[in-house]
């Protein structure tokens, strides 16, 4: 198979290892060596719910043209498992690329495929490291190898080590020398006979490299995070752990040396979403993160929290349900549970980032809104942006200060009395929006107090079962809601001149419906695209439907719960709606997205 027509920083590569092997430091050190050589990577990462020894696949993909989205084939595969080699037989591309030990048997290895032996074990042993890192050591050597195919700066692979390290200088020449011997070996015993390579780019400028559930730790931390919550849960955890990693760096008071911000891992989820709710009722900025398993547990107090009005965040890293489900994987499919959370009539808010980036910026705005509003506000990733690398643009400061919506400490409680009669009412609606003013634990003013409940209550928190009463609080509450939309993030509109039909999607969704989008134009289809960001739904989601012949819902689950929720908010235009779901625990890819917008559209 002779040489073809050269393939630059255009790729898919699986690495398919097993799980526990230390895998996972090569892998990232290759895709952040070829983000420092300029070229736009994602990283997809899948592995297993137990601790260690099951296959786990690690996908790098390097566009040129800046796609994020999984891609369905790989161009290369580096198998290091050998129990998975007819696995990757299905998704190897013909004229692929396979790179494994030279001891795997390759008898059922197909023959249109190019084929890379390498000798893991002869050069781990030439190595001399003990044998505790003998596995780690031995992902180096793919490492080597894969960097002299494609012709990866080796440079650009020291200073990813030492970005990995820290700076830890017997880690990194450990690593770093297992790669250059691996990368002189392949160049001394190996013919290049496939056209994949790398040219440096300039396709990362103003971008960085990490995950969501960082990125909302640190939006967190920046928005004035003052204590958390939480309790271990698969893909949440991280997100806490991240606050755990940066609360000494970017929290600590100058003169006293302590935290500013406390961080209680609690016993159990019903533990967390209580201490919060009653850290944000004491007047502070608090937060819980968790999945699915664990909001349901959460459903009653997040109900408490929204009856008694009181504000606080909650992060809901989505994976794969109903019940324990598949924890390490992603999915979308929480979201009519949050819409409907705890009984009784209510909306909840709901924040939806579609980027890392806005995983920090819903960050810090969610603290915002939560005490503007006064309610919960439950912000929706999910694994693969929680737990996956991605490039992401940097992150902005937050560009304005800290609001605190309608707080009243001594001196506002005072000017207030005055216009009100001496009166102080919790839950009166006196500048007609629906949100009343509110009083915390430290204001000493002795009109400040007032009672908590769930139970029905009447402005001054006194509880109260007369009818109008409960009538007049249910809709000042649902007025409040239709306050919301001035402050939430509205949702983005990508317009296509001439454009008939519309797409409409969310979250990780997002990048296989943009590189969807530019497919169907090569078939002549064009699509204008409205990407939500938040519920309540602004006028412009409504526009946007009754201003289509067809418009097609994008999303990760398998009964189109977007879908639910605009047909019961718009019925009028319900009609026009077409499902576009799928769940198998993977991200989306854009040419299934772009395959079944054409099928609909045919049928």
């Amino acid at each position: 198979m002779g040489i073809q027509q050269p393939i630059v920083n255009e790729f898919c590569i699986t690495f398919s290892t097993i799980n526990g092997s230390g895998s996972a430091t090569a892998n990232i050190t290759l895709m952040r060596a070829l983000f420092r050589m300029g070229i736009p990577v994602s990283g997809k990462n899948i592995f297993p719910s137990n601790i260690q020894g099951q296959p786990t696949w690690f996908t790098l993909r390097a566009s040129k043209k800046g796609y994020l989205a999984r891609v369905e084939k790989d161009d290369i595969v580096v198998a290091m498992n050998p129990t998975t080699l007819a696995h990757e037989m299905k998704y190897l591309s013909k004229g692929g690329v396979m790179i494994l030990p030279d001891d795997f048997k390759t008898e059922s290895i197909r023959d249109d495929i190019i084929l890379y032996p390498m000798p893991v074990k002869k050069l781990v042993r030439e190595a001399e490291v003990p044998p505790s890192l003998r596995d780690y050591i031995g992902n180096m050597v793919y490492v080597g190898v894969v960097a002299w195919l494609l012709d990866i700066d080796l440079e650009q692979i020291h200073q990813a080590l030492n970005f990995h390290f820290k700076g830890k200088q017997k880690a990194v020449d450990s690593n770093y020398n297992a790669v250059v011997a691996a990368y002189n070996w392949a160049h001394d015993n190996l013919e290049k006979k496939d056209p994949y390579r790398v040219e440096k780019m300039n396709g990362t400028e103003g971008c960085i490299m990490t995950d969501g559930n960082t990125a909302g730790a640190l939006g967190s931390l920046y928005g004035g995070l003052q204590f958390a919550a939480w309790y271990p849960i698969t893909p949440a955890t991280s997100l806490a752990e991240s606050l755990n990693e940066y609360n000494p760096l970017l929290r600590k008071d100058p003169d006293t040396g302590k935290d500013t911000c406390i961080i209680v891992q609690s016993e159990d989820e019903l533990a967390a979403i209580g201490m919060a709710i009653g850290a944000g009722w004491g007047g502070l900025r608090s937060m819980t993160s968790t999945s699915g398993p664990g909001l349901s547990l959460m459903s009653e107090y997040i109900g408490l929290a929204y009856f008694a009005e009181v504000p606080v965040v909650i992060w809901d890293v989505q994976r794969v349900g109903p019940s324990t489900g598949m924890p390490t994987r992603t999915a979308q499919c929480d979201l009519t549970m949050v819409n409907f959370i705890s009984h009784g009539d209510k909306q909840m808010i709901i924040l939806i980032p579609g980027s890392v980036t806005e995983c920090f910026e819903f960050g810090w705005k969610a603290f915002d809104i939560a005490e503007q509003l006064q309610t919960p506000v439950v912000v929706m990733s999910d694994l693969d942006f929680g737990m996956n690398q991605w490039m992401t643009k940097k992150f902005e400061y937050p560009d304005r200060p800290i609001d605190r919506g309608k707080i009243l400490w001594e001196e506002d409680l005072k000017k207030k009395l005055a216009e009100w009669d001496g009166q102080f009412g919790r839950y009166r609606d006196v500048d007609g929006d629906g949100i009343p003013y509110r009083t915390v634990p430290g204001n000493q003013d002795i009109h400040s107090g007032y009672f908590t409940r769930g139970t029905s209550h009447d402005e001054y928190a006194r509880y109260t079962e007369a009818p109008d009463v409960w009538e007049r609080l249910m809709e000042r509450l649902r007025k409040k809601f239709k306050t919301a939309r001035k402050y939430l993030p509205e949702p983005v509109l990508t317009s296509n001149p001439g454009a008939k039909i519309g797409i409409i999607s969310s979250g990780s969704a997002d990048p296989a419906v943009v590189e969807a989008i530019d497919m169907l134009q090569e078939k002549s289809i064009k699509a204008d695209y409205l990407r939500i960001r938040s519920l309540p739904f602004f006028d412009d989601v409504k526009e946007f439907i009754e201003t289509h012949d067809k418009v097609f819902v994008v999303e990760l689950n398998r009964d189109g719960q977007m879908l639910q929720i605009l047909s019961m908010e718009f019925p009028g235009a319900a009609q026009k709606l077409v499902k576009i779901a799928h769940m198998d625990g993977l991200p989306l890819s854009a040419s299934w997205v772009r395959d079944q917008i054409v099928k609909k559209m045919e049928a």
